[in-house]
């Protein structure tokens, strides 16, 4: 959809004019998520890593095709993704590392094998702690947030998100304001690409990542849709 995207409970999702043009979302919204442990969550992301390790064995990151889309996004807003990785190459290269991913509980370990199944960085939010309608942007001077185990995240030149409060999350590290944890009910999910990025990928994209929260946390998804703001 082009404009904005309207969430089940009438807040916007809205791309700044400066990014409007490269960016393209897919918007997720996971409802009555039960937070915990997931013995077949943590299966699934050990099968899908072996399966990576094999498929990319002796490669390096850039000979690696299915990270170029995330790179692209960077390139796309002024960002170097060799400085700032994107999160999905991050988790990705740990992984072919041999390192397990980080396992907090079972939404932002769906999340991450989403991102690890497809490439593209996901941003994952608790929806009652962000304040009034989302924007996505860039960031200005002196915009910045505390970020998750990163410390201060600057925003400046960088692609973030953004509500009434300030920023709360990028395509590098999300917050510590908004991030999920075992009180969070209702989450949003932003998976983020270029406009080039073909709009049925992004549909299987969503439809992978509502499965997972499904089958692991017990959700309905009350929202779902791609958000574009070229014409």
């Amino acid at each position: 959809m082009t404009g904005p995207a309207l969430l089940p409970d009438g807040r916007q999702v809205v791309l700044g004019p400066d990014v409007r043009q490269v960016l393209s979302c897919g918007l997720l919204v996971p409802e009555s998520v039960r937070i915990g442990e997931s013995a077949g969550l943590s299966a699934e992301i050990e099968s899908c890593a072996a399966e990576l390790r094999q498929r990319y064995a002796a490669k390096l990151p850039s000979e690696i095709d299915t990270l170029r889309e995330a790179r692209r996004l960077y390139r796309s807003v002024g960002m170097d993704p060799t400085r700032h990785r994107p999160s999905s190459e991050a988790l990705l290269r740990r992984v072919l590392k041999g390192q397990s991913l980080y396992t907090i509980h079972n939404a932002v370990d769906a999340c991450n094998l989403a991102s690890l199944s497809f490439l593209l960085p996901i941003g994952l939010y608790d929806l009652d702690e962000v304040t009034g309608d989302v924007t996505l942007r860039l960031g200005r001077a002196g915009e910045e947030y505390p970020g998750i185990r990163k410390g201060v995240v600057h925003l400046a030149g960088r692609l973030g998100l953004f509500d009434r409060e300030g920023p709360f999350g990028s395509p590098t590290s999300d917050s510590a304001r908004t991030c999920v944890s075992e009180k969070s009910r209702r989450l949003l999910a932003v998976i983020m690409a270029t406009t080039s990025y073909p709009a049925d990928a992004m549909e299987r994209n969503l439809a992978l990542m509502a499965d997972l929260y499904r089958r692991h946390c017990d959700a309905t998804i009350s929202h779902c849709a791609i958000l574009t703001g070229e014409s």
